[in-house]
C-alpha cells in the first residue's frame, strides 16, 4: 500500500507541475498576443533576400480594421498563391473573442490591392501560419495548429472558402513535438518538411507521397537550442539551383528579424546549409506596424523578373492613428 500511495503522489506531484508549466505557457502566450499589434504588407526587390517597401504600394496592405466578419486583435503569417482570376492570400486572424487564432483570407485581382472575405478556416484549437501549396491538381494548406497534437493538412474542397482536414503528417507523441510552423517543399522525388520542436530545434521529416508515411531525416535536428536561426520564418523556396529557407529571430524578441538560408545540399539521408547574408532579410523599420520586429517572408516571382513578398510586423501597444479603410 505505501508504494501504491508514493506512487501516486509522484504522478500526482508531476501532473500538477506540467499542468502548471502549460498554464504558465498560454499565460504568456495570451500577455504576448494581447500586447501585440501586427499588420501584413508586401515587400518588393531584384531576389528573394532583398527586399524593401515598394514606392506605389501603401503598407499595411491588411490589418486587424480589415475585418469584418469577426473582431479581430491582428493578422500574421501571410502565405499567398495565385489562382485563375487572381491571387489569394491566406493568413492568421487572432479573434479577439476567443483569444486564438482562425485562418482567414484576401483576394486580388492585380496583387497590390487587396479585399479581406472572410474566416475559411475555424477549430477548437489556435490556427496560424497558413502554408498554403498546390499539387496536383488540388489546393492545400498546411497551418501551425500545435494544440491539435500535430501536423494537419487540408485539402480545399471548393477553393478558396471550402477546405477539409483530410489527414496528420506527423504526430506530436512521436517527433520530439516538432510539429510548429511546418513549411514543406517537393524537391527531387520527395517531400521535405521543416518544423520547429523541442529545445528550440529545427527538426526534419521526408516522405515519398504527400500523405505520408513520414520519417524524421538522419540529420534532424538541423538546427539545436537556437532561438535565432531554428525556427520557419516563411516559404522555402527553390531558387537558381539551390533550396532556401528562412528563420524568424527570436532575439531578443519573439519576431524580431528573418534571416535566410541556402542549402547546399539536401537528399534523404544528407543535408547542409550557410547564410545567405551576414544582414537579416527584413528587420524592425520606422513605421507603426513593424517598429518592433518583422518575422515571416512569402516570397512570389513577378512578371517583370524581379521578386515581391508578403511580410508581416508588429509593434507594442500601439495603434495606427486615424487609419480609416
Amino acid at each position: 500500500m505505501l508504494i501504491i500511495a508514493a506512487f501516486s503522489f509522484i504522478l500526482i506531484t508531476a501532473l500538477s507541475l506540467f499542468v502548471a508549466r502549460y498554464r504558465k505557457h498560454l499565460r504568456k502566450a495570451v500577455i504576448r498576443r494581447s500586447r501585440e499589434t501586427w499588420a501584413i504588407s508586401i515587400y518588393e526587390g531584384s531576389s528573394p533576400f532583398e527586399l524593401h517597401p515598394p514606392a506605389d504600394i501603401k503598407n499595411p496592405v491588411i490589418t486587424a480594421e480589415d475585418v469584418t466578419d469577426i473582431k479581430a486583435r491582428f493578422v500574421a503569417d501571410p502565405f499567398m498563391i495565385k489562382g485563375q482570376n487572381g491571387y489569394y492570400l491566406f493568413f492568421e486572424v487572432l479573434n479577439n473573442k476567443r483569444n486564438i487564432g482562425e485562418i482567414g483570407y484576401a483576394f486580388s485581382s492585380d496583387g497590390q490591392k487587396w479585399q479581406y472575405r472572410n474566416i475559411i478556416i475555424r477549430e477548437r484549437f489556435h490556427l496560424s501560419y497558413p502554408y498554403v501549396f498546390y499539387w496536383e491538381d488540388n489546393y492545400y494548406l498546411i497551418p501551425e495548429c500545435k494544440n491539435s497534437g500535430g501536423v494537419q493538412l487540408y485539402r480545399a474542397t471548393n477553393f478558396p472558402e471550402q477546405w477539409k482536414r483530410i489527414g496528420t503528417l506527423i504526430n506530436k507523441k512521436n517527433s520530439n513535438s516538432a510539429i510548429i510552423d511546418p513549411s514543406i517543399i517537393r524537391h527531387g522525388n520527395l517531400w521535405y518538411l521543416f518544423s520547429y520542436g523541442k529545445n528550440k530545434s529545427l527538426y526534419l521529416f521526408t516522405s515519398e507521397t504527400l500523405p505520408g508515411p513520414w520519417k524524421e531525416h538522419p540529420k534532424s535536428p538541423l538546427v539545436t537550442e537556437s532561438s535565432q536561426y531554428a525556427r520557419p520564418g516563411g516559404r522555402v523556396i527553390d531558387y537558381e539551383g539551390f533550396i532556401y529557407r528562412y528563420a524568424q529571430d527570436e532575439i531578443p524578441l519573439y519576431g524580431s528579424r528573418v534571416w535566410a538560408f541556402r542549402i547546399t545540399e539536401l537528399t534523404e539521408k544528407t543535408y547542409r546549409e550557410e547564410p545567405v547574408s551576414d544582414q537579416p532579410i527584413v528587420q524592425p523599420g520606422k513605421e507603426w506596424w513593424n517598429r518592433d520586429g518583422m518575422h515571416h517572408v512569402d516570397p512570389h516571382k513577378n512578371f517583370s523578373g524581379g521578386w515581391f513578398a508578403f511580410v508581416d510586423g508588429f509593434s507594442v501597444k500601439h495603434t495606427e492613428p486615424g487609419r480609416k479603410k
